[in-house]
């Protein structure tokens, strides 16, 4: 940085003054300060995923779609249960193919499922698979919402599902209030609400969405988002899903109101909507569906219409040609809603017809070149501003008067995107590197993309004109909480001619109590125990339903056009000037390792992170009277600093040291620490410790980490710095060597090791050139033959291990007609999809003289006792009497299911399959289930 704040080798920002410029400047913000008193919502609905826009977003095609948005008012939403259970085909259809505004509400965020790329499960997958459908949704065209129930696991039935989320209303509240802001004329439920949705979770999805169908509109539903502003908002239609199956091409007409063919080609998208929508679902590995496609070709999606408030639009046959049939979607339509109330706004149908004309001629002029339709919507924006203010000084009633508005200010918002798209007018914000030098990128390690309080940063923001007119800059301004940011260029009139850039720059600092202004990128809920909450606690009520809270800081300029340099045949304005907006989220450019530039949004979090690691401990009673505790701390500063860390501890039990010196010199770096601790007895039960950080004279009890991937955006998870210990009574068999082959990643080794087992992880990679001999037991992670392909290219191998003397443990599967087709058992056998998703249901061991509950720990049934998020999945249905089955089990109302665990003896050795869900109660540290499945790689030895 200069001397005058400038940084080297970027313009600075010296306009020249003109004051007439505001005239057309005040339009468009009294229009702004309308649309801000419109009906409340979650403060921003912008998601940071930082991932840039699409191709089809941008350039012609991004102009010809946002002028297909401009010509309906069609507002569209599905409520779905979990993250990749959209109808992606359909809502790339309704949003990109007929311009419907389209939201979708998914109830959890997928937290208590399944991760097939990594351990990671609970509420960090619930933040990596919100940003996997963040990044879906930029393919669909879609807003996204969530309710704050959190997925607990696999569900049968409605009934069960309710009961975990504390009954219908917490998750209906949230239902209506995304109903009550979004203000859809068209509701669809993705399920039916019936047992063939198959999950509970699907069917209450659909339950819920009938309910709040009628719900949102009754004022005396949910009355305090009432007080809080929001007002009634009927619906117009509601439609059910799975009518027919998913998948299926072909259903009984009396089944289906709508059928839509999501396998028409969009010249825009260069494909099929449902082959678009797929290119988005890749982005949910987690869930293992990356891999999906379709052939070019007719493609439909059923739904009934299942409630309305309008008379039937169906043709003869029963049957609609769209969702919105029967009603009136045109911008002129807007004043004919108002019934009787028209006549206090006789200037509003007259006002309309002109803006829809005006779209239509830009949609005319820039069919061919893109600049041409910009002065009709110049000419639209500034009309649309202008019946804002009107409007909002109108008698109409609140209700009407809010729906009108939220209508209104959406197009103004659209055509300010129009104009900027058909004048290639582009603005970027970014953090200039380290030392403020040249515009050279840094690499990841070295860029800042997280800040801190007390430190000074510097933004750039870049205006570029691609137009072939003269702009005028009005203002340029960086949004920051107050008094965060100074501009450090005079804020005056600026010609930029065509084809150039024009900078301004920004000083930020972070002031020391940061903190209170609860600005830190970070979730805003938690859960206290997300192995057995089913509700998530919301921290800040004003990004309710977001998917994220809105990045810390964007950037917007006004600028304007002489009408002399833009000629609009037959048009009249008396400032001569039209004025458009544009912003941008402020990014961090950097490089990662294999050179490629990339960017994230600025993120903002405490200056040291404090992490337990791991975040469980399981030690034994019979074990040493202490165990170890490490704590790794990293800070954000740069420069020296001190402070000291400590452990919270239960009444009774000692640590030593008291506390330990730490000190920081750079950056990124991070520290590990150990203590020891020594328990007050070792009688079976659970604890926690706490690791604070004191620095600066500011305690740190919270760690944070980046969750992210190549082809995602960013957030970061925070969780508090504890560890909790379960001592539990297991004895450990002496001098057992257990190979552990990763699946799809769990953290049962870690437990292992924690109890004093002998176990090596073995790559999978490296099975076919390793030596077996050398270990008793061979364990397989979860979906190891799912995830990993050299497992079951060397089964045979692993299947000789056995036979030859060694015991081999399987854990679940879940590619299940994979599995059986390669018949990767020593017997027949036939794996199912078959589960039982009640964690207390009763368990009853069917082979009490087994060996594997004897030895080295004595079992019982109360060994079930405190499992968490169900007993198994993915039971084996068939096997033949090689195979014993040693326990069973079963949801209420079902039959027994005595798949899930299964042993064999294989020539010389052990075979075993379970698919009871220990991958969840070891790192639970639940007792029983670590007693037990020590026995099982104890078995045979």
């Amino acid at each position: 940085m200069t001397n005058d704040g400038e940084v080297a080798g970027y313009k600075k920002f010296r306009p020249g003054v003109d004051w007439g410029r505001w005239i057309i400047v005040l339009v468009l913000l009294l229009a702004v300060v309308s649309c801000a008193q419109v009906t409340p919502k979650p403060e921003s609905s912008a998601s940071p995923v930082g991932t840039g826009p699409l191709p089809q977003d941008i350039g012609t095609a991004g102009l010809q779609e946002m002028l297909l948005r401009l010509h309906t008012t069609a507002r569209l939403m599905q409520t779905v249960a979990h993250p990749d259970d959209e109808d992606g085909g359909m809502l790339t259809l309704e949003s990109r193919g007929k311009g419907a505004t389209t939201l979708l509400l998914t109830l959890n965020r997928g937290e208590g499922g399944q991760n097939k790329i990594g351990s990671n499960l609970f509420d960090v997958l619930g933040v990596l698979r919100t940003l996997e459908l963040l990044g879906a949704d930029r393919y669909y065209g879609v807003e996204q919402r969530f309710t704050r129930v959190a997925d607990f696991g696999f569900s049968k039935n409605a009934d069960e599902t309710f009961q975990k989320w504390q009954g219908h209303d917490i998750a209906l509240g949230d239902m209506v209030r995304v109903i009550r802001t979004f203000r859809p004329e068209v509701l669809v439920a993705r399920f039916s609400g019936t047992e063939r949705d198959g999950h509970g979770h699907h069917q209450a999805s659909s339950i819920l969405a009938r309910e709040a169908f009628r719900a949102a509109a009754d004022p005396k539903r949910f009355p305090e988002q009432i007080k809080e502003g929001l007002l009634p908002w009927q619906a117009k239609k509601f439609y059910i899903g799975n009518v027919c199956g998913f998948g299926v091409q072909t259903c009984p007409a009396e089944n289906y109101t709508v059928k839509l063919n999501t396998g028409e080609v969009n010249s825009r998208l260069g494909m099929s909507y449902i082959q678009f929508a797929l290119l988005g679902l890749r982005h949910q590995l987690s869930q293992g569906v990356g891999g999906f496609s379709v052939d070019p070709g007719p493609r439909y999606t059923f739904y009934k219409l299942a409630d309305s408030v309008l008379p039937s639009a169906a043709g003869p046959d029963g049957h609609e040609q769209d969702f919105f049939d029967g009603i009136d979607t045109s911008l002129p339509g807007l004043a004919t809603r108002l019934g009787a109330e028209e006549a206090k706004v006789p200037f509003l149908q007259s006002a309309l017809e002109e803006i829809a004309a005006e779209i239509e001629n830009a949609a005319r002029n820039g069919a061919k070149i893109p600049g041409e339709a910009a002065g009709p919507l110049f000419s639209a924006s500034t009309k649309l501003a202008t019946l804002i203010t009107r409007v909002e000084s109108s008698g109409l009633t609140p209700v009407l008067k809010a729906d009108l508005l939220e209508v209104l200010c959406e197009k103004l918002q659209q055509a300010q995107t129009a104009v900027n798209l058909a004048m290639n007018v582009e603005m970027t914000a970014t953090v200039a590197p380290p030392g403020g030098t040249g515009t050279t990128i840094p690499k990841e390690e070295e860029a800042l993309t997280v800040v801190s309080p007390g430190q000074k940063f510097m933004v750039r923001v870049k205006f570029h004109n691609g137009s072939k007119y003269t702009l005028v800059l009005d203002r340029v301004g960086l949004g920051a909480p107050q008094g965060w940011a100074k501009q450090i260029d005079e804020d005056i009139a600026l010609p930029v001619p065509p084809g150039e850039d024009r900078y301004a720059n920004f000083v930020v600092r972070i002031p020391a109590d940061a903190a209170r202004a609860g600005v830190y990128t970070r979730p805003y809920w938690h859960r206290t125990d997300p192995e057995t909450d089913s509700i998530n606690i919301i921290d800040d009520a004003k990004y309710l339903t977001l998917p994220f809270p809105p990045p810390p800081f964007h950037a917007g300029a006004e600028y304007h056009i002489d009408r002399k340099e833009l000629l609009i045949q037959g048009q009249s304005f008396p400032s001569g000037k039209l004025g458009a907006q544009v912003s941008s989220d402020v990014v961090v450019p950097f490089l990662d390792d294999k050179g490629t530039e990339q960017q994230r949004p600025l993120a903002v979090a405490p200056a040291f992170s404090v992490m337990l690691e791991p975040g469980q401990q399981v030690i034994r009673t019979q074990g040493d009277s202490a165990c170890l505790v490490r704590i790794g701390v990293s800070t954000n500063l740069s420069g020296a600093m001190h402070g000291t860390l400590h452990l919270e501890i239960p009444s009774g039990w000692k640590v030593e040291p008291a506390q330990l010196p730490a000190d920081f010199h750079a950056r990124g770096e991070k520290q590990n620490f150990e203590f020891t601790v020594f328990p007050a007895s070792l009688k079976e039960g659970r604890a926690q410790v706490r690791a604070v950080f004191e620095s600066g004279g500011v305690s740190y009890r919270e760690g944070h980490s980046l969750v992210t991937r190549e082809d995602l955006g960013s957030f970061y998870y925070y969780q508090p710095a504890v560890q909790r210990i379960s001592i539990v009574d297991v004895k450990v068999p002496q001098d057992l060597k257990v190979a552990y082959i990763m699946g799809a990643g769990d953290d049962i080794p870690t437990v292992l090791k924690q109890i004093g087992m002998n176990v090596t992880l073995l790559p999978a990679d490296k099975l076919a050139s390793a030596g077996l001999s050398q270990y008793q037991t061979i364990v397989l992670g979860i979906r190891a033959y799912d995830t990993q392909k050299a497992v079951a290219v060397n089964n045979k191998k692993l299947l000789d291990f056995a036979s030859a003397g060694g015991t081999l443990v399987v854990q679940y599967e879940t590619g299940v007609a994979d599995f059986n087709n390669g018949k990767y058992t020593p017997y027949p056998a036939q794996l199912s999809r078959a589960r039982v998703s009640v964690e207390e249901t009763p368990v009853q061991i069917l082979a009490l003289d087994d060996g594997v509950f004897h030895y080295p720990n004595q079992i019982v049934v109360h060994d079930f006792d405190r499992w968490v998020q169900e007993r198994g999945l993915y039971f084996m249905d068939k096997w033949d009497d090689h195979f014993k089955p040693l326990l069973a089990c079963h949801d209420p109302g079902e039959s027994e299911q005595q798949g899930g665990l299964l042993r064999a003896q294989y020539g010389k050795g052990v075979y075993i399959y379970t698919g009871y869900a220990f991958f969840r109660q070891l790192p639970a540290g639940v007792p029983g289930a670590v007693r037990l499945y020590v026995n099982l790689l104890s078995a045979g030895h």
